[in-house]
């Protein structure tokens, strides 16, 4: 290696300075375009406007009046709001106030221009965080790849000459010497093409690491993953962008760097390289550069013009791949009601219709790359290879009659065969560059898609969500505020010291808007069991997720009793102790969640008990004999054993397994949506007795009349926004026309989807 530097070094000195400065021009003239820009647009304003701050670890603090006289000077460009000041915290239960600076999401062709370079810096930091980290070392390792297998590329090419050279003279012994040489540099030449694809493909794992950590983080913060979902319409399919979208942006990117780093070295020192052997024929060293550059700035300025946006066209095939895939994915998960349906018809047309839209804009992309791609072969191919014999044939036809052995027919050989292996190398080299523009405008599809997800993630841990509404009518009891065609919460979170439970004139709002309730009020103390009736969909679950903090207050004020200020609540990572506070609300619905793992890991859900927990071992088995699930749990093979128990377990199973959790965590208060609808009436009524034993509070949505005497309250609503709370009289239960409407009422409700 030190004698290839030291001939190229050499070659490199004999350029005269103007040559090489002229030479350097026209290759950074043929790399490289200017390409149009577009004026970034105005973000939208901010919407959040709640009155209130919870500190950390349940420390809170209200707030007066918001100001609307003064200018925010941040990313609202309106008028000053809470959240811009940072003094609130649209979480109900926890602090936000560690999370991410976002913006607002613009509408734009992703394309080769300042927005998408903007993107692309943001998500560098993410991907390369420090000059100390793993990934700079990856990248230096690639870089120092790169420029090892240009070097070797001229030093084949000059081996090559001389190897022809010899030939042609007939010498034996040095084309011997010269040959065995030629298969000694193929040892380090193909170690070095092996570890630039290990290394690129490192590189793109790495930086799909950092990513998916920092989208992870972003996920399950301040319940993101739900509101995602279900507050918010901007994203559709996240689990798409999470896994696919980011997978090819991370390949995009490594690949991209690989593309466009090694062509650029090639062309620095190929150049060179070439110009000190049309200076050694003493033939003019300016046509024929200058002639290449003219070409290739040409081509690149129509493939340029001529181009269609790929960019856009790769990320509307992203969203339709995505669709197709959640499409499958929904068929999948509702299998069973599907099957019983027979609703085969609508899901395969459902599947054909997402597919053929897929198909279509694969085959608009085929037939736009088509006559692109022949423009680029013709351009690329077949005029540079004809400017190229120009270059190669003008140090010969101009040069001068001096010099024997620059004259001889061997050295012309041998710089026709080093110069056309070294053109074909710049020639390529170039071709990657002018191609590497459709993968830049690629790259910019996904771009678009990671980092408007990451946006919008951000925004949602904020509190800030977007979707289509509606407008309350005048006539109801409640109007919910907007500004900007965006709905304003402007309810009050406050917490208490008795775990305690207050609502002062809150309304029941879905996150379209739609008012189903106005104005409730009413106290909930530990030991008044609540039984909530009315009709399907008149806000009896919707009033579980306002008090559990899944949705805003947008008026009125909520009291909710003071959350766990323990490290293990308030997600520390620093602590490995587990809270062994009891904890306020346990939300039990009609389908609840089998997650992954052991018998066990359900009972225990959303902790874990360790392997050698004996304790929790024992108690896991009173308390699945408590509800009769002690002889399933042995013909399943035990605590300990993992199966897929969504499918193992029936539905009556399924929601015995949900009152275990609540049993072994003994929550304050217990939210029942309908969980024993599946469950027989003897096995109920023990597990409402037990419940009662153990000291939780039920708030419970039932139609069954046999648990009605284990409630003290009723909450009746009438479906028309009206409502009432008073005390249960047990024996005039029947009578209530409220009561006996959901005791007569034959669909269980199921848990809304919004």
């Amino acid at each position: 290696m030190p004698a290839i530097l030291s001939k190229i070094r050499e070659q490199a000195t004999r350029v005269q300075p103007s040559l090489a400065l002229g030479v350097g021009v026209g290759v950074a003239l043929a790399a490289c375009a200017v390409y149009s820009t577009r004026d970034k647009k105005q973000a939208p304003p901010c919407n959040n406007n709640n009155n209130y701050k919870i500190l950390k670890n349940g420390n809170i603090h209200t707030e007066d009046n918001v100001k609307t006289n003064e200018t925010c000077g941040g990313r609202c460009g309106a008028e000053q709001c809470a959240l811009c000041r940072g003094e609130v915290d649209t979480d109900n239960k926890q602090n936000i106030e560690d999370a991410d600076e976002t913006q607002s999401i613009e509408e734009h062709v992703p394309g080769l221009n300042l927005e998408f370079l903007r993107q692309l810096i943001s998500l560098a930091r993410i991907m390369v965080p420090g000059f100390r980290s793993h990934e700079v070392a990856l990248l230096t390792a690639h870089t120092l790849c790169l420029f090892s297998r240009t070097f070797l590329s001229i030093y084949v090419a000059s081996l090559e000459g001389s190897i022809v050279k010899h030939i042609v003279q007939k010498d034996m012994r040095s084309f011997s010497s010269l040959l065995m040489q030629w298969f000694g540099i193929a040892i380090p030449a193909t170690f070095i093409n092996s570890m630039i694809r290990y290394l690129e493909s490192r590189l793109a794992l790495a930086f799909r690491t950092r990513l998916v950590n920092h989208a992870y983080e972003l996920y399950f913060k301040n319940q993101t993953y739900y509101r995602v979902a279900n507050l918010d319409a901007r994203i559709e399919n996240a689990d798409h962008r999470l896994t696919e979208d980011v997978s090819v942006f991370t390949q995009s990117v490594a690949h991209l760097y690989s593309s466009l780093t090694k062509p650029c070295f090639d062309l620095l020192l190929i150049v060179l390289t070439l110009a000190s052997y049309s200076n050694k024929m003493k033939g003019n060293i300016f046509i024929g550069p200058g002639i290449a550059t003219v070409v290739i700035c040409a081509t690149g300025q129509v493939l340029r013009m001529l181009s269609p946006r790929f960019g856009a066209l790769a990320g509307e095939e992203a969203r339709m791949r995505a669709n197709l895939r959640h499409v499958h994915a929904s068929l999948i998960a509702h299998a069973e009601e599907v099957a019983f349906y027979g609703g085969h018809k609508v899901e395969l047309g459902q599947l054909q219709s997402a597919y053929k839209q897929l198909v279509a804009q694969m085959t608009s992309v085929f037939n736009k790359k088509l006559w692109y791609v022949m423009l680029e072969q013709f351009c690329m191919k077949y005029l540079w290879s004809g400017t190229g014999m120009v270059m190669l044939a003008l140090p010969i036809l101009t040069g001068t009659k001096e010099g024997g052995e620059s004259n001889s027919i061997s050295a012309r050989t041998e710089y026709m065969t080093t110069s056309r292996n070294l053109l074909n190398s710049a020639a390529d080299a170039i071709e990657r560059l002018m191609s590497s523009y459709k993968e830049v405008v690629t790259l910019a599809g996904y771009a678009t898609r990671v980092s408007d997800m990451l946006l919008v993630f951000g925004e949602v841990a904020r509190g800030r969500c977007v979707r289509a509404v509606h407008v309350a009518p005048p006539h109801q009891a409640f109007q919910v505020t907007f500004r900007d065609n965006q709905p304003v919460p402007q309810g009050k979170v406050m917490y208490t010291d008795d775990l305690s439970i207050k609502l002062r004139n809150v309304p029941i709002v879905t996150p379209a808007c739609d008012v189903v309730a106005a104005g409730v009020t009413l106290d909930i103390a530990p030991g008044t069991h609540l039984l909530i009736v009315g009709p399907n969909g008149c806000g009896k679950s919707s009033l579980f997720r306002i008090i559990s903090g899944l949705w805003p207050v947008f008026g009125g004020e909520l009291s909710v009793p003071r959350p766990c200020a323990c490290g293990h609540c308030a997600d520390e990572t620093n602590t490995s102790d587990a809270c062994a506070s009891r904890p306020i609300m346990f939300y039990i619905p009609q389908r609840p969640y089998m997650s992954a793992g052991s018998l066990l890991d359900q009972v225990t859900y959303p902790s874990r008990a360790a392997p050698d927990d004996a304790a929790a071992e024992e108690r896991a088995r009173r308390i699945l004999r408590a509800v009769r699930l002690h002889a399933a749990a042995a013909r399943l093979g035990g605590l300990r054993a993992v199966r897929d128990w969504r499918a193992t377990l029936s539905g009556g199973e399924k929601q015995r397994l949900a009152m275990a959790r609540m049993f072994y965590h003994r929550p304050v208060y217990a939210l029942l949506d309908e969980c024993t609808s599946a469950v027989s009436m003897e096995t109920e009524v023990v597990m409402y007795e037990e419940a009662v034993k153990e000291g939780i509070t039920l708030l419970s949505i039932t139609h069954r009349p046999s648990v009605w005497k284990y409630h003290t309250h009723v909450l009746e609503f009438d479906g028309a926004g009206n409502w009432s709370f008073r005390k249960l009289d047990k024996e005039s239960a029947v009578s209530s026309p409220a009561i006996n409407s959901a005791a007569t009422s034959t669909p269980a409700e199921p848990p809304a989807e919004h």
